[in-house]
Formats: C-alpha cells, structure tokens, sequence
C-alpha cells in the first residue's frame, strides 16, 4: 500500500524535521564549541632534562583527555620564576600551574618533606603514592597546604621515583669519616640527614648544580637519577658515583595548580588533572626502567664513570642519623601526624610485601650472575 501525503501532513513532517534538527542542536554537549582555555604551567627542571619530558608526558595527557577545552602550554624552569619560587607564582596566580617536587618548598614547612623525600620506612615509591592515596596522605597534605601553610594551591602526587643515589664526588666514598668536611648539594629533609654525618649542605635547583660542582663551590652532590645526571653533564666534572643511599630512597613528583582557577573548571576537567596524574605515573616509571640503565651503562662504558654501590657503613650512618632528625621535628604536632600515618601505613604495607615477595636478588643471581 502506497502512503499518500496530503499538504497538511507534508507540513507536519516539515515541523517534525525542524523540531528534530534543532533539538539535535540543543543535546550537542557544548564542549564541542567551547572556547579553549589555555594555562601556563611551569616545571621546575631544566629543558634538557627528562624530568622535564616528564612534565611533558603529562601535560599531553591533560591536553589529549580535555578534548580541547583545556590546553596547558609547558614551559621550563625559569620562564618565568626560579624553580624554587614555583609554588609562590602558582599561588599568586603569575602561572597556572607547575611541576615539580615537594622537598622543593621545605623551607615553608619541613612536612612538605614528608610528602616527597620521605623518611626511610617504605619499601619503595609506589608504596609511598599507595599512602598518599589510599592510606590517608592527600588529606593531610590539603591540610598542611591549605590550613597551615595557606597556599593557595591545589596539587597531586604522580611519578614514583627509584632510590636516588648518595651521589657525584670527585674521589671514591668509602666511609661516614670522608664526608665529614664536604660541601654538598641536596634538598628536603636530607639536607639535615646530611648535616648530621658532618657535611655542609648547599641547596641548588636542578640547573645549577653541574657549574657548582665545575667551579668547586660544591665538593659532592646528588639530583636523582643516571639520566638526568647525564643530561645535565655530571660525568664531565665527577667521575665517582655513588648508587644507594636512605637519604631519599622514595620520592614522587608534584603537579601544582592555582586553586581559585582550578576549583572554578567543570567538574570533568578537575578529574582531567586528576586521572592524567594517575596516567602520567604509570608510563613515568615505565620510561625510567628503560632510560635509567642504559644511561647509567653508558656513563660506565664511554664516560669513565666509577659506579660503586654506597658502602653498608655509610647506609647505617645515614639510618642513625634519620632518627635523630625525626625526633628533632617531632616535636611539631603536625609534623608527627604525619610520621605517625606513615608508619601505620609502612608497619602493615611492608610487613606484607617483605612477607610476600621472594627476593629478587636471588632470582636475578641465578638468571644472570652465573660464572
């Protein structure tokens, strides 16, 4: 049977295709014709650097999951400020947003310490991130951000870091005694591990550590990986590298925003910042198993550099040494809710993985350290 269209029922038809176009129209999310909002976010690491790629590495996740409505333009440290002046201009709303580390606004409080140059007690990184999201450590850092330190600026953790070496010297480090007298260049809460063991300690941001150690107003020094030493030219003033050390063996990266600019977004482009973080994590560490033993083999076969593990006598010194720091800034409340959440989380998280897990020394032994 053929339908015949009367002129009243073409125009019925007519309104219905309008109707539907322009409600078409209207349930278009307007995402799609929203005007990009583009943010200047600063790192804090030099741009030859590969912290710096992986400031990189998150900020093209940012820009990949906001479907274009939000754009962050990376920029490196100095741009605009020093790295050390990161959280400042990102609380004054003179950049958007940054990365960079925790330890890096120790100054302001010692606990900020805590949330990146942790106390010795976890097993490794991800363990540390695993209490910062899980075992209560966000909270406490909004607090410490918010309430304490009034910062007007919002951030997460992202990036487990590997144990960072004891560091650069010019000769050999075989005991507590050769440190004692050296000037050397670290961050955070180490910065009192080290002075304990008897040296002078100069904090320096990542640029400017290599011409102090060149023009010898440092003697020893550490940053925090093969990769970025070798980048930044470690090898072409130090040949002693000294892998190990609990001065910083767990450290995560720190991505800052100004909180007024970011709490002002869509709720979706405050959980882009947030889940990109998450994302950017992962693939870091992925990368660092990679980049980090190549560099390191290469500084070994081509640059002369001495790789030797730090000796167990310098390890336990530093063990002692962390004690009494930790008992010294105990005496701030704050400081102690901290150390006490951490040490709830590492007494469980660790008994269970030290329980759990066979050694991979063993293993490795076998596959690969045969005669």
């Amino acid at each position: 049977m053929t339908e015949t269209h009367t002129p009243a029922r073409r125009g019925l038809l007519k309104a219905a295709a309008v109707g539907a176009v322009g409600t078409t129209v209207l349930m278009t999310p307007s995402v799609s014709r929203a005007q990009t909002v583009t943010w200047r976010f600063q790192s804090t690491w030099p741009q030859r650097d590969i912290f710096h790629e992986f400031a990189q590495d998150y900020v093209s996740r940012v820009n990949t999951l906001s479907g274009g409505r939000l754009r962050l333009e990376l920029l490196a440290a100095g741009a605009v400020v020093g790295a050390f002046q990161l959280l400042d201009a990102v609380s004054a709303g003179t950049l958007d947003g940054g990365h960079g580390v925790t330890a890096y606004w120790w100054g302001k409080n010692p606990a900020f310490s805590l949330f990146g140059t942790s106390a010795p007690w976890f097993g490794d990184a991800n363990q540390f991130l695993g209490w910062f999201y899980h075992g209560g450590g966000e909270a406490l850092y909004r607090e410490l951000m918010h309430g304490i330190v009034r910062a007007n600026a919002i951030g997460y953790l992202t990036g487990p870091m590997p144990c960072q070496p004891l560091g650069w010297f010019r000769n050999n480090i075989e005991n507590p005694e050769q440190l004692r007298g050296l000037r050397y260049r670290t961050v955070g809460l180490n910065a009192d591990v080290a002075t304990t063991l008897g040296m002078a300690v100069v904090s320096l941001p990542g640029g400017e550590i290599v011409p102090a150690l060149e023009r010898g107003v440092i003697d020893g020094a550490e940053f925090n990986n093969p990769s970025s030493d070798r980048l930044l030219g470690f090898p072409d003033v130090a040949k002693n590298y000294m892998l190990q050390s609990f001065g910083q063996p767990v450290e995560s990266f720190e991505v800052l925003f100004n909180r007024q600019k970011a709490e002002a977004l869509p709720q979706e482009l405050q959980q882009v910042l947030k889940i990109a973080a998450e994302a950017a994590s992962s693939d870091m560490l992925w990368k660092a198993m990679d980049r980090y033993p190549r560099d390191l083999q290469a500084m070994a076969s081509q640059q002369g550099v001495q790789v030797r593990s730090t000796p167990r006598s310098i390890l336990d010194a530093q063990l002692r040494a962390w004690d009494g720091v930790l008992t010294r800034y105990e005496a701030d409340p704050f400081f102690k809710k901290v150390c006490d959440s951490q040490r709830d989380w590492c007494r469980r998280v660790g008994a269970y993985f030290l329980r759990a897990t066979a050694s991979p020394a063993v293993s490795y032994n076998h596959f690969f350290a045969r005669g």
